[in-house]
C-alpha cells in the first residue's frame, strides 16, 4: 500500500472531567495508567474520580434535569445534531485513539467513529417522534391522556470494547428522552469518552453530560446512589448481576446488555466459503473482544470437515499486527496482559483440540493468535462461557434437532445466526433459538432503526431503536374530569 502512513498519538490525549458544564481534574489520588496494547507502552495516567467527583456530578445532574426536561424535542433534537457534528468534524482523531487505547485496526476503529455518528443523529430524530398518547374518553364526563416523561437522572456504565459506539447509543438515547447524565467509561480505555466530554462541554447547558472517571467502587457507588433514577450498564454478566443489586435498594430502573456467546448454525445446503469469509471478520473482529461474536460455529456433520478446510484457510489469512505502523493489519492485540491471560488459562483447560492457533505471538504488545478449537464437550468451559478473545470452538452436528438444542444450551442469549440456502428451514430455525437477535446467512449486520437486546444471562433493555429512547422515559396517565 504506497498511500500507506503511520499514525502518531494525538499530542493532547485528553484527561479531564465533565462535571456542571466545567472541564477540570479528576479530585481522586488515584492514578491509572492507560496502555497501547500493540506496544505494552503507557499511552496516558489518567487521575480517578473519587466520591467528592461523583457527588458534584450527580448534583449537577440534578440541578441540570430542571431546565432539561422542560426543553422542546427540537431543542434536544439540535444539540445531539451539534454533538455528531464535532464528533464527525474530528473522525480522525476518535479513529486515532481507539486504534491506540484498544488496539483496533483502523478501518474497525474509523467504522466505529462513523457509527457513533450515526447513531446520536439516529437519536436527535428520534427525540422528535417520541410522542404520547392522547385517549379518548373511556367514563363518561371525562378524557384521560398518557404522557412520556422523562425519568431524572441516567447513571451509565459502560466497558472499553467500543467506547465511542455505546456512549453514542446510551448518552443520545437518555438525553434526547430529556434525562441528565452521570457517564463513566471503563478505566481500562477512557480516552474517547474524555474526548466527548470535551464536545459536550461547548454544546449541552451545564450539568446535562457529566463523565467522570473512576474503577468499580465508582461504579457501584452509581449504581446506589439514591438520586440516580436508572443504571444502564454494558459489561459483563457477573458485573451485570452486582450492579442490579446494588441498584435493588431504591428500585432502580436498569437496562443491561451484558455478555453473549453467539451460535453459528451451519445446516448442509449452506454456502460455506460465504460462511467462512463472513466469519473471518465476524469472529475476530475486535480481536473476538465482543459480545455479538460469532465465536460459537455448529456445523452439519456432511459438510463439517468441507468446512473447517475453508475456515482454516481464511483464518490462516488474518494479519495480526499493530494498526498504527503497518498497512493491512484484520486483528490487534487483547486489550490487556491479564485478559489475554484469562483466555490463555481456558485454552489450558479445555478438553478440546486446538486445530489452529492458541499461543502468544512473539512481538511486544498483548497479542493472541487467532484461534479454532474442535472436538468440545457441550459443557466444557468454551462452550459456556463467554471467552472474549479471538477463539472459535467449532461442533459437529448431526441434525437441526441438535443444533438448536446445542445453540440455546448454555447461560446467554444475545445473538445467533443460521446459514442456509431454505429460507423456509431458516425461519423454523430462527423461532426456536433463544436469542435476541438472530440474522440469516448473515452476523453483526446493524442498523439503529432496529433493536439489539439479549435474553436469559445476556440481559435486558436495547441500546438500539425506538423502543432505547422509550425505555428511557416513564408514563403518566391524566385524568380530565370535564363534565
Amino acid at each position: 500500500m504506497t498511500d500507506f502512513e503511520k499514525i502518531t498519538v494525538p499530542e493532547q490525549l485528553p484527561t479531564r472531567v465533565l462535571i456542571g458544564g466545567e472541564l477540570r481534574e479528576p479530585s481522586g489520588p488515584d492514578e491509572v495508567s492507560v496502555y497501547n496494547p500493540s506496544t505494552g507502552e503507557v499511552l496516558a495516567s489518567v487521575r480517578q474520580s473519587d466520591l467528592t467527583d461523583l457527588e458534584a456530578a450527580v448534583d449537577a445532574a440534578v440541578d441540570g434535569f430542571e431546565d432539561w426536561s422542560q426543553t422542546t424535542p427540537q431543542q434536544r433534537s439540535v444539540a445531539l445534531l451539534k454533538l455528531a457534528d464535532a464528533i464527525e468534524a474530528n473522525l480522525d482523531e476518535f479513529t486515532a485513539l481507539e486504534t491506540f487505547d484498544i488496539g483496533k485496526p483502523r478501518g474497525q476503529a474509523r467504522g466505529g467513529a462513523e457509527e457513533s455518528v450515526d447513531i446520536i443523529r439516529f437519536f436527535a430524530g428520534a427525540a422528535r417522534c417520541l410522542d404520547s398518547v392522547a385517549a379518548g374518553d373511556y367514563r363518561t364526563g371525562a378524557t384521560s391522556m398518557v404522557r412520556l416523561e422523562p425519568l431524572g437522572v441516567v447513571g451509565i456504565i459502560i466497558p472499553w470494547n467500543y467506547p465511542a459506539v455505546i456512549a453514542a447509543f446510551k448518552i443520545a438515547a437518555a438525553v434526547g428522552a430529556g434525562n441528565t447524565v452521570v457517564f463513566k467509561p471503563s478505566e481500562v480505555a477512557p480516552l474517547t469518552s474524555l474526548r466527548i466530554a470535551e464536545l459536550a462541554a461547548e454544546i449541552f447547558p451545564p450539568g446535562v453530560i457529566n463523565i467522570i472517571t473512576g474503577g468499580g467502587s465508582i461504579g457501584a457507588a452509581i449504581a446506589e446512589h439514591p438520586k440516580i433514577s436508572m443504571i444502564s450498564f454494558t459489561g459483563g454478566s457477573e458485573t451485570g448481576r452486582q450492579i442490579a443489586a446494588k441498584s435493588s435498594g431504591n428500585l432502580k430502573r436498569l437496562s443491561m446488555e451484558l455478555g453473549g456467546k453467539a451460535p453459528i448454525v451451519v445446516l448442509e445446503d449452506a454456502d460455506l466459503q460465504a460462511v467462512a469469509s463472513r466469519l473471518r471478520f465476524a469472529s475476530f473482529v475486535n480481536t473476538g473482544q465482543a459480545c455479538t461474536a460469532a465465536c460459537r460455529v455448529l456445523v452439519h456433520e456432511d459438510v463439517y470437515d468441507q468446512f473447517l478446510e475453508i475456515f482454516i484457510a481464511e483464518v490462516k489469512s488474518i494479519k495480526v499486527g499493530d494498526a498504527a505502523v503497518e498497512p493491512g493489519v484484520d486483528m490487534g492485540p487483547m486489550i490487556s496482559a491479564e485478559h489475554r491471560q484469562r483466555v490463555l488459562d481456558m485454552l489450558g483447560r479445555t478438553g478440546g483440540k486446538t486445530l489452529l492457533g492458541g499461543g502468544v505471538i512473539d512481538r511486544p504488545g498483548f497479542f493472541l493468535e487467532p484461534t479454532i478449537v474442535t472436538d468440545l464437550d457441550q459443557q466444557d468451559e468454551l462452550i459456556q462461557h463467554e471467552i472474549f478473545g479471538p477463539v472459535v470452538t467449532v461442533q459437529k452436528i448431526s441434525s437441526v434437532e441438535q443444533a438448536i438444542t446445542f445453540a440455546n444450551d448454555v447461560p446467554y442469549g444475545l445473538s445467533a445466526s443460521v446459514w442456509t440456502r431454505d429460507i423456509k428451514k431458516a425461519l423454523q430455525v430462527m423461532r426456536r433459538l433463544d436469542f435476541g437477535q438472530v440474522w440469516i446467512n448473515d452476523h453483526l449486520s446493524s442498523v439503529s432503526e432496529l433493536p439489539n437486546g439479549g435474553f436469559k444471562q445476556s440481559g435486558y433493555g436495547t441500546d438500539s431503536s425506538i423502543d432505547a429512547i422509550r425505555h428511557y422515559t416513564r408514563t403518566k396517565h391524566v385524568w380530565m374530569t370535564v363534565d
